[in-house]
C-alpha cells in the first residue's frame, strides 16, 4: 500500500495549523492596534488638559497684571488731585480756604484747564452746600457757537403783533390756485375739510354747542397763528416748502374762505396786524393763579345744605303749558302751513318751467356742478355730506332735510317756510353769504348769470328721494 495518501493528510493537517495560526496572529494584531490607539487618546486629553491650564494661570495673570495697573493709575490720579489742591491753595488761598470766605459768600471761579474737574469736585466738597450752579466757568470744551444761518432756520415764529413776519405779500385768487395745488386734498376746495382733516372755513355761532366747529373764522384768535401754522407745519409731509409769498396768498385765502375779507384783498407784512380774526377777544390770559385756585383752596361751606331732592312730577305730565297759549300754537301752525303749501305751489311751476331748458344748458351746468361736489351729491344714491344733497332742491324746504345739522339762517328759514326757486337759490349762488348771512357754506359764489342758469337747469332734472 502505498505511503502518499497519509502525507497528503499530514500536509493537510499543517495547513490547517497553519491557517489557524494565521488568523490567532491576525487577531493578536488588531487587539494590539486597540490597546495603542486608546493610550494615544488617553494621552492627547491628557496635553489637552495641561493646555487649558496653562493658558487659564496666563489668562488669570494678565487680569491680574491690569488690575495692578489701573490701582496704580487711580492713586496717581489721587496723588495729582492732591497736588492740584495744594498749587490751588498755595496759588489763591483766599478762594480755596472755607474759613476765610465763609462771610462773603464766594463761589467757585473755575477755568479751562485740564485737571479743572478735580479742582471743582474738592471745593465743592469744602463748602456745606456745593450745588452744580456754583461751578460757574468750568469748560469740558463741549459743542461749538450756533451760526447765525442755524439760528435763523429756528427762529421762524410769528407774534401776534407781527413780528418775524418776512418780506412779501400775497392776494386772495394766487391763493386760492395755491391752495388747491397744496391743501385742497385734505382741507377740501372750499375748506370744509375731507375725511378727518380740519375744518378750514366756517363754523359761525358754533362755539355754544355740543359739538363746536373751531376755524379760524370761528374760534382762533390772532392771525399770526394761521401764517405760522402754514409756514411751519404745511403742506402735510412737506413742511416748510411753501414760499413766503404762498404762504401769504394762502393765508389771505383762508381769509376770505371766512368771509372776513373781500376777494381782492392782498396780505402782506404792512397790513398784517390790521387783520383781527373774530373770536381774539374770546381769549385771555391765564388768571387762575389769582383767581379760581384761591377762591377753590378755601374751606369749602358745609351748612345750610339741603337734606335731599326729590322728583315730584314730569312737565309732560304736569301740563304746564296754558290752555289759551295752546290754541295760538295750534292756530299759527295751521297759518305756516298754509304759506308753506302757496309757497310750495309756487315753486313748483318755477320748477317746470325750469325742467323745459335747453338740454345743452344742462350739460353745461354739469360742468359747473364740478365746483360743489367736494360737498354736495345729486343722482340715484345721493347722500348728505358736508352739505346737504341737492336731489329735488328746487321746490324743497329751505333746511328742510331731517338730521342735517343747518347754520341758525337755515333754520330760521324753515321755520318760516321758505322754499328754493330758481330766483333765491340763483342769489343764494351768486353770494352766500351776502344772500343768508351767517350760513356754514364757504363757497365764495359762481362768478356769472350764465352759470347760476346752467347749474340751476341741471339740478332741475333731479327729482326728490
Amino acid at each position: 500500500m502505498s505511503k502518499f495518501p497519509n502525507q497528503l493528510a499530514l500536509v493537510a493537517v499543517a495547513a490547517t495549523s497553519v491557517i489557524a495560526l494565521s488568523v490567532g496572529l491576525s487577531e493578536r494584531a488588531a487587539h494590539n492596534a486597540e490597546i495603542a490607539a486608546a493610550t494615544a487618546q488617553a494621552e492627547a486629553d491628557a496635553m489637552a488638559v495641561q493646555t487649558a491650564e496653562a493658558e487659564t494661570a496666563e489668562a488669570e495673570a494678565v487680569v491680574t497684571e491690569q488690575v495692578t495697573a489701573e490701582v496704580a493709575e487711580a492713586e496717581m490720579v489721587e496723588e495729582v488731585a492732591e497736588d492740584t489742591v495744594a498749587e490751588a491753595e498755595t496759588a489763591a488761598p483766599e478762594t480755596v480756604t472755607a474759613e476765610a470766605t465763609a462771610d462773603t459768600g464766594d463761589t467757585f471761579e473755575g477755568g479751562s484747564s485740564t485737571p479743572a474737574l478735580f479742582v471743582g469736585a474738592a471745593w465743592a466738597e469744602s463748602h456745606e452746600s456745593p450745588m452744580i450752579g456754583e461751578l460757574d466757568g468750568i469748560s469740558f470744551d463741549l459743542g461749538r457757537e450756533a451760526l447765525d444761518e442755524e439760528v435763523a432756520a429756528w427762529d421762524i415764529d410769528i407774534r401776534p403783533d407781527g413780528a418775524g413776519l418776512p418780506a412779501g405779500s400775497g392776494d386772495v385768487w394766487t391763493g386760492e390756485e395755491a391752495y388747491i395745488e397744496n391743501c385742497a386734498q385734505c382741507h377740501g376746495d372750499f375748506g370744509e375739510g375731507r375725511a378727518r382733516w380740519p375744518v378750514l372755513a366756517g363754523g359761525w355761532d358754533t362755539l355754544e354747542h355740543e359739538d363746536p366747529v373751531k376755524t379760524p373764522g370761528s374760534y382762533w384768535p390772532y392771525l399770526s397763528t394761521v401764517w405760522d401754522y402754514v409756514h411751519r407745519a404745511m403742506p402735510y409731509g412737506q413742511a416748510q416748502s411753501l414760499t413766503d409769498d404762498e404762504v401769504y396768498a394762502i393765508t389771505a385765502y383762508i381769509l376770505y374762505l371766512n368771509n372776513l375779507v373781500d376777494d381782492d384783498f392782498e396780505l402782506s407784512q404792512d397790513n398784517f396786524t390790521e387783520v383781527s380774526l373774530p373770536n381774539e377777544d374770546g381769549f385771555f390770559m391765564d388768571d387762575r393763579a389769582e383767581g379760581e385756585i384761591p377762591a377753590f383752596s378755601e374751606e369749602p361751606c358745609m351748612e345750610n345744605c339741603k337734606d335731599s331732592v326729590e322728583i315730584t312730577m314730569r312737565a309732560s305730565v304736569l301740563d304746564v303749558t296754558p290752555e289759551d297759549e295752546q290754541a295760538e300754537a295750534t292756530e299759527a301752525a295751521a297759518e305756516t302751513t298754509e304759506e308753506t303749501a302757496t309757497q310750495e305751489a309756487a315753486a313748483e311751476d318755477e320748477t317746470t318751467a325750469v325742467a323745459a331748458v335747453d338740454p345743452a344748458l344742462v350739460e353745461e351746468g354739469e360742468g359747473v356742478f364740478r365746483k360743489c361736489r367736494a360737498c354736495h351729491q345729486v343722482g340715484e344714491g345721493a347722500r348728505n355730506g358736508v352739505g346737504p344733497h341737492l336731489n329735488g332742491v328746487l321746490g324743497r324746504t329751505i333746511g328742510g332735510i331731517d338730521g342735517f345739522r343747518y347754520s341758525g339762517v337755515f333754520q330760521e328759514a324753515a321755520e318760516a317756510g321758505e322754499v328754493w326757486g330758481p330766483e333765491n337759490l340763483g342769489e343764494y349762488l351768486a353770494d352766500p353769504r351776502g344772500a343768508m348771512p351767517g350760513t356754514n357754506m364757504s363757497f365764495a359764489g359762481l362768478r356769472s348769470e350764465e352759470e347760476i342758469a346752467a347749474i340751476t337747469a341741471y339740478l332741475s332734472t333731479f327729482e326728490a328721494q
